[in-house]
């Protein structure tokens, strides 16, 4: 008996919110740190409030790549994504850019239906992915509770937001992301993609190192170069969850 009870609690362990919790307990340590991949008990980013939601898109500064300014899907690979009210909305696949980015500032503005169902990470899930692989993530952090390293703002699987600035359903949320892409040579990445995000005002990654390409309940890591662009991609989750007013500047941060 004693053995069945063992292996319930680590099924229940390994699943997570399907029975009640978010998390897991059975992943890869994060390196130098005491905390498992989507560890639950990892703490949570505390609340903050980020003020009212901007009433109108935030221009595109000159030198700017526009990828969405509300009117069409002209600049992206999916065409299942709805078009409705100045803003796409997740559906039928991963959206991807066609223009690729390196180094560059990533500007996306985000908003989760304001009726929404679930718990935990069925709640609102998306996320904007630099290179197409990298990913910050978007949730309802503001109605719901998750593993840290599955907030809204957290770049998902490694380092939770510092704070969480999430505005409520149906507001507009702002990240503003600067990205510096890995560098690879001979079949290797020679230095891994760093990578500072801006929640609705609030610092929430600070020139944060990478681990490698995102993953579920995997720890990243680099296996093999990688190339010098790829293109921004957004996530589609089983939410309609909205974007618009999606602009990159590309840099460059080689010094």
């Amino acid at each position: 008996m004693k053995t069945l009870v063992f292996l319930a609690l680590g099924v229940l362990a390994s699943v997570g919110g399907a029975w009640g919790f978010d998390g897991y307990t059975d992943t890869a340590l994060l390196p130098g740190d005491k905390w498992h991949v989507h560890d639950p008990a990892r703490p949570k980013p505390p609340k903050v409030d980020p003020g009212p939601s901007p009433k109108k898109p935030v221009p595109a500064p000159p030198g700017a790549v526009v990828l969405f300014d509300g009117k069409s899907l002209t600049s992206w690979k999916n065409p299942g994504w709805k078009l409705e009210g100045g803003a796409m909305i997740a559906a039928k696949g991963e959206q991807k850019s066609l223009a690729e980015f390196g180094d560059c500032h990533v500007h996306v503005e985000w908003s989760e239906p304001v009726e929404i169902k679930g718990q935990g990470q069925g709640r609102g899930n998306s996320g904007v992915f630099l290179m197409g692989i990298f990913e910050v993530q978007v949730l309802d952090s503001f109605g719901t509770e998750t593993y840290a390293d599955g907030q809204a703002a957290s770049l998902y699987g490694q380092s939770p937001p510092r704070v969480n600035a999430t505005r409520k359903p149906g507001d507009w949320n702002v990240y503003d992301i600067y990205f510096r892409a890995p560098r690879s040579a001979d079949g290797k990445v020679t230095e891994p993609a760093k990578i500072t995000v801006i929640h609705n005002g609030f610092i929430v990654q600070n020139n944060v190192t990478l681990l490698g390409p995102t993953q579920h309940k995997n720890l990243a890591s680099y296996n093999g170069g990688l190339p010098a662009k790829g293109p921004i991609a957004l996530q589609d989750h089983g939410n309609p969850v909205r974007f618009r007013n999606i602009w990159v500047v590309p840099l460059d941060l080689s010094e």
